[in-house]
């Protein structure tokens, strides 16, 4: 049977969420701690169907010297939005809590998905109609190590002219070890924005254009998710003072 378009297939989640924690840096040894002992708790956590621990970056150059050591987040896929509704009370979002100064959660439903992560399809198969309002871009990729240090120096460009694209609310980088897994999220007003940005502006174009004839990823994931909620400080997502969620949802 064909899926009407708009209908999510069986194994898309209905719900993702992202959260973001920031800490002061008295606390960064315990944050390096939690990421070494919680993944797997973490993938344990009744409800969840995927689920990672991830470091930050500034977002300004997405490479290696670009970590935020007193930023980290966590992506989760859920079975049920119920499920996802007892993170806080899990003991990883517990642990998280007791050491952040602030933090924000971002309910997210998946659009599009490309790609795997860890040699799965966290995102399942969505197959999204129109959507109007505010979406979260997410790019996930495993460097090849001999490719690493030619798309490190291919991403300044593209990271110079992002702060100025319009539209963008948020943006950082986000990667898990070794230091070859690295991906990048960005926030933005509505869709037409993220197309003129990644399609039409020349850095980002040619970007795209040489990812295949390079071959700097041995894995690559890319997914856009509708942006449902966001709870908590915004600032910990780096959100522009201008970017109101709201407004960007009655815009459209």
């Amino acid at each position: 049977m064909r899926r009407a378009v708009g209908e999510a297939a069986p194994d898309t989640p209905e719900l993702v969420t992202l959260h973001v924690w920031r800490i002061r840096r008295a606390a960064v040894p315990r944050a390096l701690a939690r990421m070494a002992l919680h993944p797997r708790r973490l993938r344990r956590t009744p409800g969840v169907r995927f689920g990672k621990l991830l470091g930050t970056g500034t977002g300004t150059g997405f490479g290696p010297g670009d970590a935020d050591l007193t930023r980290w987040a966590a992506l989760v896929v859920w079975d049920s939005p119920a499920a996802a509704a007892g993170f806080d009370d899990s003991p990883v979002g517990r642990s998280w809590a007791r050491i952040a100064r602030s933090s924000v959660r971002v309910g997210l439903r998946p659009l599009t998905s490309r790609g795997e992560w860890s040699g799965t399809r966290p995102f399942g198969d969505p197959s999204a109609g129109r959507v109007d309002g505010p979406l979260l871009a997410l790019t996930r990729a495993r460097l090849r190590p001999r490719r690493a240090v030619t798309f490190w120096r291919a991403i300044p460009p593209v990271a110079a002219t992002l702060p100025a694209a319009a539209g963008l609310l948020a943006r950082f980088g986000v990667g898990e070890a070794p230091l070859g897994w690295q991906g990048t999220v960005s926030v933005w007003r509505d869709p037409a924005d993220l197309v003129a940005f990644a399609y039409r502006h020349p850095e980002h174009r040619a970007a795209i254009t040489r990812t295949p004839i390079e071959g700097w990823y041995a894995e690559e994931l890319f997914a856009r998710f509708e942006v449902r909620e966001v709870v908590g400080d915004r600032t910990v997502l780096g959100w522009v003072a201008d970017g109101d969620l709201e407004q960007a949802r009655g815009r459209a």
